[in-house]
């Protein structure tokens, strides 16, 4: 049986929660829940902020434009997920837009724009990613919003890379061998590790020699098909999930 009503209206909000809290609805949540919803006072909504796990609320002070949530029991405690992250090269924005809520699902914990030499989207819309996180989280349940980091040429993201998080590199040129096993080889379960995916043109020579000469470097194949960045990025996060996340045996 599953563990969450998803019958249930889930809603984020950025406040402290705690037993006995009142919460003021922005006035786009207000009008989602009582004009489009059509949910009326009493009615329980179930909320979540990204740190102080989830609760289950009740509708209370509402007029045509406000509204405004009481906050009745906890349901499930704040927990931390994988430490995954997720490096890729900005696509236009309604593939941006998938990509981001896909990674979200897949549990990745961070996710960071990387400007390569290849690279067709040059601007990130940061807030358009935030709405897209939290979009995914309010509708799969998840607990704790991913981060997002601001965009960084790919060569600067290398040079600070840390030591302890193996970079999982997804490249067409890799040999087709057993990625999850691969994965397990280099990193133990819970360990910091990370996954880069390129642009829809692949990396440039000097960006691939440059990769691969970093010892934290680990360089996968996703398969015989080429893929398009938003569907390697779903595939490389299920393989990371399976070797050494929360989807594991």
């Amino acid at each position: 049986m599953s563990r969450y009503d998803f019958a249930a209206q889930r809603l984020f909000v950025d406040a402290p929660l705690a037993g006995g809290a009142r919460i003021a609805l922005s006035r786009e949540q207000a009008n989602y829940l009582l004009n489009v919803l059509r949910l009326a006072a009493g009615d329980s909504v179930i909320i979540f902020n990204g740190f102080d796990g989830e609760w289950r609320a009740v509708l209370a002070d509402t007029g045509r434009k406000a509204a405004s949530l009481d906050v009745e029991q906890a349901l499930r405690a704040q927990e931390a997920g994988p430490d995954i992250h997720y490096l890729f090269a900005p696509l236009k924005h309604a593939r941006l837009d998938y990509m981001v809520q896909k990674a979200v699902e897949m549990g990745a914990a961070r996710l960071r724009p990387v400007l390569t030499r290849r690279t067709q989207a040059q601007r990130v819309n940061l807030e358009r990613m935030r709405a897209n996180v939290i979009e995914a989280a309010e509708q799969c349940g998840i607990l704790t919003l991913a981060e997002i980091e601001e965009p960084l040429s790919l060569e600067k993201a290398l040079a600070q890379w840390p030591q302890d998080r193996l970079l999982v590199f997804c490249d067409e040129d890799a040999p087709m061998a057993d990625p999850v096993a691969a994965i397990r080889q280099r990193a133990t379960p819970g360990a910091p590790i990370a996954v880069l995916i390129g642009p829809e043109g692949g990396f440039d020579p000097a960006e691939r020699a440059l990769l691969m000469r970093m010892e934290q470097t680990l360089a996968i194949s996703l398969g015989p098909r080429i893929l398009r960045a938003d569907t390697a990025a779903v595939a490389a996060l299920a393989l990371v999930q399976a070797a050494v996340g929360d989807n594991r045996d």
